[in-house]
């Protein structure tokens, strides 16, 4: 299994341009022919290209120098020289490109089958036939190719979900996505299991689809790099919505709830209001309908509350009705008007 790398530092190097030549005719009945040198090739440009089947930046070594090959010399009889052939490196899509000299955002992979060119090939040399003129009959020099261009650049890989389940370690987020996903995550009983971010895609009947991702543990202090800290936080940042997810047998959810949110918008303010459901998990504990609905009461203050056994399956379909009917309808709404207002 690949190990998750969501960040690496890696340098890229276009082709370089192929010299020109420097030749001349010798032909039967001259003793002396013109010039014939051709031009030397374009170096190639390198890509970066975003596919879906690729999830963690790990294929990619910290400081190693991809290039793209080099543009040919060119050749007698004012032949050019092939130019060099470019590079595609393939990225997860949600890998933003920046510029580890200017910290500039060159660009950032949205969609599938985005490509984009972080370097280009140098242009290959002239060969001593260009340069040939009335009052220069034979020249005996060429131009080089000109270097490619060479840049570092961190990758940086931001999971691009519609919703994220967020909650303390042990909540039971790995559970619960495998459980309404085809993902599977490890899972087992002690807290920090899920070191990685998981994706998950769920289909519904009516051919709905939409993307789940499952982020490691939140702790108090997580904004500050405690616990795993700001690694992961940065993969909720463009979730569309939230299922805040509780072990429905803790003290104070409310307390857990407001823990949450005060990380979450001291990473990024933006994230609270985001649109959010709130999910008490491990009902099956107690196997009690009547204090299970005491609990829904108790915390609808914070908003709508599902009561489900992830382990157990309880009320999983009630929970994604809720997803598609209430989450899901108040995300593509949002959307929607912030469309709206950039057109505006």
């Amino acid at each position: 299994m690949s190990k998750f790398i969501d960040e690496v530092i890696i340098q890229l190097k276009a082709g370089d341009g192929g010299p020109g030549a420097i030749s001349f005719r010798h032909e039967k009945f001259a003793e002396f022919g013109g010039p014939d040198g051709g031009d030397g090739g374009r170096g190639g440009d390198l890509y970066l290209i975003s596919d879906l089947a690729v999830q963690t930046l790990d294929k990619y070594i910290p400081l190693k120098v991809y290039k793209a090959s080099s543009g040919v010399h060119g050749g007698a009889r004012n032949s050019s020289g092939a130019n060099g052939e470019d590079l595609y490196l393939k990225v997860p899509v949600g890998t933003q490109v920046i510029d580890e000299s200017s910290d500039e955002l060159l660009h950032d992979f949205t969609k599938e089958n985005d490509s984009y060119c972080v370097v280009k090939g140098g242009r290959g040399g002239k060969g001593n036939a260009f340069f040939k003129s009335s009052t220069h009959q034979t020249p005996r020099f060429a131009q080089p190719g000109e270097e490619g261009e060479m840049r570092k650049v961190r990758l940086s890989l931001k999971l691009l979900a519609d919703i994220g389940i967020v909650g303390l370690p042990n909540a039971g987020k790995s559970t619960l996505l495998s459980k309404i996903t085809h993902a599977h995550p490890k899972i087992a009983g002690y807290a920090f299991t899920t070191l990685i971010p998981n994706l998950g895609v769920v289909t519904r009947e009516d051919e709905k689809r939409y993307t789940i991702a499952d982020i490691p543990g939140i702790i108090e202090g997580a904004s500050k790099g405690h616990g795993l800290g700001l690694s992961f936080l940065k993969h909720i940042e463009r979730v569309k919505g939230i299922i805040y997810l509780f072990d429905g047998s803790s003290v104070d959810i409310e307390a857990e709830y407001k823990m949450l949110q005060n990380e979450l918008k001291s990473y990024n303010k933006s994230l609270i209001k985001k649109p959010s459901i709130i999910v008490l998990n491990k009902i099956d504990v107690w196997n009690d309908e009547k204090f299970t609905k005491e609990l829904v009461k108790r915390y609808s203050k914070l908003g709508e509350v599902i009561p489900i056994s992830a382990q157990a399956e309880i009320n999983l379909d009630k929970l994604l009705k809720v997803i598609d009917d209430s989450l899901m309808y108040r995300v593509n709404k949002k959307s929607k008007s912030s469309k709206a207002k950039k057109k505006g």
